[in-house]
């Protein structure tokens, strides 16, 4: 069983988009995954303008890999490095603890992503 940060169980970041390295929807992360796409965050403009400003566009679709492309407001597991560098910027999103992989603390420590906690206004 997969453990998030908070050392429970991993919950699901996001199915539309579908996401994840292994494309189940959950930041999970292996061997294979060179890129530990690990933390489950909430995608901004800002974040997204600064990801393509470094190579990595995610807002054009491309349809043959079924990526639709993202906006401002959606759920995306994204690698921890490219994370870091965005707060390293100002430009870090929003994460998910509850869906963000325990893999992520190897990078960081709870209390800086704690800071980037999402608050769900509804709970």
């Amino acid at each position: 069983m997969d453990l998030n940060v908070l050392s429970e169980p991993l919950q699901i970041c996001c199915t539309t988009p579908m996401t994840g390295f292994y494309r189940d929807g959950f930041c999970k992360t292996g061997l294979q995954d060179h890129g530990t796409h690990s933390v489950c965050a909430i995608v901004t403009k800002e974040f997204l303008e600064y990801s393509a400003s470094k190579g990595n566009d995610l807002m054009t679709p491309i349809p043959q890999w079924n990526f639709p492309g993202l906006n401002p407001g959606d759920k995306w597991c994204l690698c921890i490095s490219r994370w870091l560098q965005a707060e390293k910027a100002g430009k870090a999103p929003y994460i998910v603890l509850e869906a963000t992989h325990i893999k992520s603390l190897s990078y960081c420590s709870l209390e800086l992503l704690n800071k980037y906690e999402f608050q769900n206004s509804n709970t």
